[in-house]
C-alpha cells in the first residue's frame, strides 16, 4: 500500500506560492552532494552570489541566500539594521506589513506605523510626517504586498528616507524575479526575497542584499546583533573569501536557487519582467470580462499577483476546493481580514503564461457558475485572447 505522503498530486500552483518549477531545477537536486566547505562547493556560492546580484541589479558585496523562508530575511534585515529601543517606520497596508510591524516588536523595535487601507498604495506624505516626528533609524516597506496584490512604488520613499540619515528595508517577496526592482539605483539599502515564487525554485531560501551604506552601518552597531544566526556580518564571513564556518549550508537547496538563477539570466530580467506584466494585463482583462472586481487599485497591481473580490453570493472555499477537485489547481485565499473575501491568482516563473491564463480562466469561470454566478461561458478567455492578440 503506498502512504499519502509518498504519492502527493501533481497540482498547478497558482496561489500565493511556491509555484510549479522548472524540470531543470528539480534535476539540480539530483546532483552529488559534496560538504559546505568542498571546493566545488565554493564555486557554487561565488557563482549563485553574482546571480543574485543580477537579479537585485546590485553591486553589494553583501549579497547572499539565508537558510530559512521570506520570514528568516525580514528578521535578519531588521535585528541587523536596528538596535533595541530604536525606532523603525514600518508601512502597513496588508498582512505581511503587519507580519513586519509584529518582528519588530518581537526583537525589541519600536515600530511606527503607516497605514493605508488595504489594496491602496502607501502615501510618500504619510512617511515624510513620520519622519518628522521620529527618530527613526530605517523605514521598513514591502514591495509587493502578497496578501492584496497591490506594488508598492519604492524609489521615492526611499530618497526620502536617505534624507533623513535613515535606511530603507524592502520586502520584495513576491516581486524579485517578476516585476521591475532595481536595488542600486533605488537607493534600497536592505533587500530580501524568497527562492519558491518568481524565481521559480524551491522553498527554504531567503536572498539577501545590504548596501555598503547599511554594512558599516551593522559593523558600527553598540550592541551585538541579538541572534547570531542571523548575524549579516558573522553569515558574510563564510560567503566571503574568508570561508569562517558558521553553519552548514543547505546544498542541494542552493544548487537549485543556481539552476533557478541561470534561467533567470538566461531569459533577461526585463523580457522576464515583460512577460509577467503581460500575462498579469491578459488575466485582468478575462477577469473583467467576467464582471469580477479587481481589489488591488488597478494601477498598482502585482505583475506576480492579482486578487479579485469574491460575488456576494459564491462560496469562495466551495470554488478553491471544486479548481482542485476538478482541474487540480490551487489559487489562494484571503489573508487576515480578508479571508473568505477574495481570491488570490498567481502567475509566477513558469506559470506566468498565456497558456495557464486561459487554464484559470476556464477553470474559475466553471467553478463559479458551478456556484449560481450568472456569466457566459468562455467570456473570459475571449477578452483575453483579444489582448493577447492586441500586444502581439
Amino acid at each position: 500500500m503506498t502512504l499519502p505522503h509518498t504519492n502527493p498530486p501533481n497540482r498547478l500552483l497558482l496561489g500565493g506560492g511556491p509555484t510549479n518549477i522548472d524540470s531543470r531545477v528539480l534535476r539540480a537536486l539530483l546532483a552529488p552532494l559534496v560538504t559546505h566547505h568542498d571546493p566545488f562547493f565554493y564555486e557554487v556560492m561565488n557563482e549563485t552570489q553574482d546571480l543574485l546580484r543580477y537579479v537585485f541589479q546590485t553591486k553589494n558585496a553583501l549579497t547572499l541566500p539565508l537558510s530559512g523562508t521570506g520570514n528568516a530575511g525580514m528578521e535578519a534585515a531588521l535585528r541587523n539594521i536596528a538596535e533595541p529601543g530604536e525606532e523603525v517606520i514600518i508601512g502597513v497596508n496588508g498582512f505581511f506589513g503587519e507580519r513586519m510591524v509584529e518582528v519588530a516588536t518581537r526583537v525589541g523595535i519600536k515600530p511606527i506605523r503607516v497605514e493605508a487601507k488595504w489594496g491602496s498604495i502607501l502615501k510618500l506624505e504619510d512617511f515624510e510626517a513620520a519622519f518628522k516626528t521620529s527618530q527613526a533609524k530605517a523605514v521598513a516597506l514591502i514591495h509587493g504586498e502578497t496578501s492584496t496584490g497591490i506594488q508598492q512604488p519604492i524609489r521615492e520613499i526611499a530618497a526620502l528616507a536617505k534624507s533623513w540619515g535613515a535606511y530603507t528595508i524592502v520586502d520584495t517577496v513576491t516581486s524579485l524575479g517578476g516585476c521591475m526592482l532595481n536595488v542600486d539605483a533605488w537607493g534600497i539599502d536592505i533587500c530580501f526575497s524568497v527562492s519558491q515564487k518568481c524565481l521559480g525554485s524551491l522553498p527554504g531560501l531567503s536572498p539577501i542584499t545590504v548596501s555598503e551604506r547599511a554594512y558599516n552601518a551593522i559593523l558600527n552597531r553598540k550592541t551585538k546583533v541579538s541572534s547570531y544566526y542571523f548575524d549579516l556580518i558573522e553569515l558574510e564571513r563564510y560567503w566571503s573569501e574568508e570561508r569562517m564556518y558558521h553553519h552548514t549550508a543547505p546544498i542541494l537547496m542552493i544548487y537549485a536557487l543556481q539552476e533557478a538563477l541561470r534561467i533567470v539570466q538566461e531569459e533577461g530580467l526585463e523580457i522576464r519582467w515583460k512577460r509577467h506584466r503581460k500575462n498579469s494585463q491578459g488575466l485582468i482583462a478575462g477577469l473583467e470580462a467576467l464582471e469580477l472586481e479587481l481589489f488591488a487599485q488597478k494601477e498598482n497591481v502585482l505583475p506576480s499577483l492579482t486578487t479579485i473580490k469574491v460575488p456576494g453570493t459564491i462560496s469562495e472555499i466551495k470554488v478553491r476546493q471544486w479548481l482542485l477537485d476538478n482541474f487540480n489547481i490551487e489559487i489562494g485565499s484571503g489573508q487576515g481580514p480578508l479571508n473568505g473575501k477574495i481570491f488570490r491568482i498567481g502567475l509566477m516563473g513558469v506559470n506566468s503564461s498565456e497558456e495557464k491564463v486561459m487554464l484559470i480562466l476556464e477553470a474559475l469561470t466553471r467553478a463559479l457558475k458551478k456556484q449560481g454566478y450568472n456569466i457566459r461561458m468562455g467570456a473570459g478567455m475571449e477578452a483575453a485572447a483579444e489582448y493577447y492578440d492586441s500586444v502581439s
